[in-house]
């Protein structure tokens, strides 16, 4: 997505959130705050935008299995044979593995500390089915360490992508990702198939995309105005996305601010404030795009001219990372599910807080590098532990925004691993 395309889109985005406001707010001020006022023509409203909402939920939910196995076989392709890897590729996976478990693991911390989406359950209850939430939470089993095993395989992968069984596929992309580079000429073409599904898939995005104003709109009205139809919902679901909201950015700019910097301290040596005014330019171009595919250049630039990392090192690192290093992105997606969980009153054990890190660490190596494409996952690892994935309305209205956090701790990340394999080229 250009750039051009991708401020027009956030512009649009932003103007459906004004919008969705501007209409609760006027709805509120017309029936006033007791329940008994909000008569159907209210309840109508509502309807429209949950329609307009589920219309985009729908649309993003169609594209999920072939855009997990595209990005993640291209990914794991783009390391050349796996067999020939050497010591720069295990470097730049091992430093990804490490810095992405961190960012996980600091945002399970946080979120679960913090509890930001605790209070918001009967805001959000005024709106749902109250007999289906209750049948979803009897119905939830309990899942063992054995099973969450278990899930990274299926007896059935075709019976996992038709059911959107996401643990299997990823686990199965991997392997058959890697396989297939080990095959020379005769992987090529199906390598080339993946490749263009890939971009087929990245074009979808961006065509889906376009709806996310109106449909981002219809969700915050339907949640938003539901909210509003119980006493104080309206305002402790504000107070619990703004909490979300805080956690995210504190937890970023914890995992920027010091997770990473230390690391470039100790594994290089390199002054990490030096290194930071040097990556400046590349961050700010992260912060206005959203995206750390269309921020690469300009990585590279920093990277390789204003901090001296081995070009070798760095054309290798920060292409990949963009495509397979996301550490904001999976703090991200693993913070979101909770906070959704909390504010659902879903409880979630040990093993589903496993399943969760495991996800988020792994279905990273999927997320488009394009703007707000996390959506995705956060809707897959919902269904993974038993949410219905409709439930992310709750935070589109700030996912906008935080987005470009994440992007910048994506970029800030890739850049630092460039430097550690730079300094073993």
């Amino acid at each position: 997505m250009s750039g051009k395309h991708s401020n027009l889109i956030l512009a649009l985005i932003v103007g459906g959130l004004v919008l969705a406001i501007g209409i609760v707010a006027v709805c509120t001020s017309m029936y006033g705050s007791d329940p008994a006022n909000f008569g159907p023509t209210y309840e109508r409203i509502i309807g429209v935008g949950d329609f307009f909402g589920q219309f985009f939920l729908r649309a993003l939910r169609m594209i999920i299995v072939p855009l997990v196995l595209a990005s993640i076989i291209v990914g794991i392709s783009s390391l050349g044979d796996v067999r020939k890897i050497g010591g720069i590729g295990f470097r730049t996976l091992a430093f990804y593995m490490v810095t992405t478990s961190l960012a996980v693991g600091l945002g399970l911390l946080l979120v679960t500390t913090v509890q930001p989406g605790v209070g918001a359950e009967a805001a959000l209850a005024a709106g749902a089915n109250q007999a289906e939430r209750a049948a979803q939470l009897a119905d939830r089993e309990e899942v063992t360490i054995g099973d969450v095993a278990l899930s990274f395989l299926s007896p059935n992968i075709f019976a996992a992508f038709a059911e959107g069984d996401m643990l299997p596929i990823i686990v199965f992309s991997l392997f058959f990702g890697g396989i297939l580079t080990t095959l020379g000429e005769r992987g090529k073409p199906v390598l080339r198939f993946f490749e263009g599904l890939n971009e087929a898939m990245m074009k979808i995005i961006v065509l889906i995309m376009w709806l996310a104003p109106l449909g981002i709109c219809g969700l915050v009205v339907a949640k938003f105005g539901a909210a509003s139809m119980e006493p104080g919902g309206l305002k402790e679901m504000v107070s619990s996305v703004g909490k979300f909201s805080a956690v995210v950015i504190g937890g970023i700019a914890f995992h920027s601010i010091v997770t990473l910097p230390v690391l470039l301290w100790v594994l290089t040596k390199r002054n990490p404030f030096r290194y930071f005014l040097d990556l400046i330019p590349a961050l700010l171009t992260a912060w206005s795009t959203s995206s750390s595919g269309a921020t690469i250049p300009m990585t590279m630039e920093c990277v390789v001219d204003r901090a001296g990392v081995d070009a070798r090192a760095a054309g290798f690192v920060i292409p990949l990372g963009a495509t397979v290093n996301m550490d904001g992105t999976a703090f991200y997606e693993a913070v979101a599910v909770i906070f959704i969980a909390q504010a659902l009153g879903y409880p979630l054990g040990a093993t589903e807080m496993i399943l969760i890190f495991l996800t988020a660490t792994f279905s990273s190596i999927g997320v488009a590098a394009i703007p707000q494409a996390s959506l995705v996952m956060i809707m897959v690892i919902l269904s993974q532990v038993g949410i219905p994935a409709e439930n992310i309305a709750i935070i589109l209205s700030v996912d906008w925004f935080l987005d470009r956090f994440r992007t910048v701790a994506n970029v800030w990340g890739d850049s630092i691993g460039a430097a550690f394999v730079g300094k073993h080229v």
